[in-house]
């Protein structure tokens, strides 16, 4: 068998600051998702855990250490006190949430909006476990350094989706919603100062400042400006029809 991927690396060719990545079908079906680095290609599955592993005969560990809280709750009449995630746990959660972060970055750059959201909205369900159930603040900030990054993400996708839309309104909506989401975890975790020094929220900032600056024209707007070049054209007959336009919707705003 010949291990040498250099033939691939050859006539894919690795472009520092660009995210790499294609997806394809395998001929037995499967589906899957390559990302350029650059000393190589990383290769994950298009859905469930990225790297195909079935740990402990479930579809993740975060699954195994669900079925595990709840077995304890049928043994502890509901209750969670005592169920407690070791660092070793801690760890291989870790591990696999770092697959998934790798895996919806690639899935924002193919404009799989649906599975971005499918896949943050995954680790932050994880986060939110560990912070409750790690047996140290250690353990469970190995988890939450990483949710500003997750929820950018996370926005990134539902504005991208509205944008698609034609919702420009709720794009922009979706954008103070993520950057309010990032500012509150800063807060609550007293991180002041690195609030005003995030990346994430300087980058959705940015991006709705961008988006602002090209709002869609309302209907009056447009009828208004079309008025304007008609009179400069010294086209009466099209000039009067705007006019006319504008009186109808200043009567009926809703026509």
């Amino acid at each position: 068998m010949d291990f040498d991927i250099s033939h691939i690396l050859g006539i894919w060719d690795y472009k520092p600051g660009q995210v790499m990545v294609r997806r394809f079908k395998t001929k037995d079906g499967r589906e899957l998702i390559q990302l350029r680095v650059d000393l190589g290609v990383l290769q994950m599955h298009a859905t469930g855990r990225p790297d195909g592993k079935r740990p402990m005969g479930h579809d993740s560990w975060f699954d195994f250490y669900l079925d595990r809280l709840e077995e304890h709750r049928g043994q502890h009449g509901g209750e969670d006190e005592g169920f407690v995630l070791s660092a070793e746990d801690c760890t291989r959660l870790h591990m696999e949430s770092v697959q998934y972060h790798h895996r919806y970055i690639c899935l924002l750059q193919l404009e799989d909006f649906d599975g971005v959201l499918r896949d943050t909205e995954r680790n932050l369900e994880l986060f939110d476990f560990v912070e409750e159930f790690a047996d140290s603040s250690e353990n469970s900030w190995l988890f939450q350094n990483f949710r500003p990054q997750c929820l950018m993400m996370q926005t990134r996708a539902l504005v991208s989706q509205k944008l698609k839309d034609n919702e420009h309104a709720g794009a922009l909506a979706e954008l103070d919603e993520g950057i309010e989401a990032i500012r509150e975890f800063y807060r609550e975790y007293s991180m002041t100062e690195q609030l005003e020094q995030s990346g994430e929220i300087a980058s959705l900032e940015g991006w709705r400042a961008e988006l602002s600056s090209h709002k869609p024209l309302s209907e009056r707007e447009k009828l208004e400006h079309a008025l304007q070049e008609a009179v400069r054209k010294e086209d009466y007959e099209t000039a009067a029809r705007m006019r006319d336009a504008l009186r109808k919707l200043a009567v009926d705003p809703a026509s």
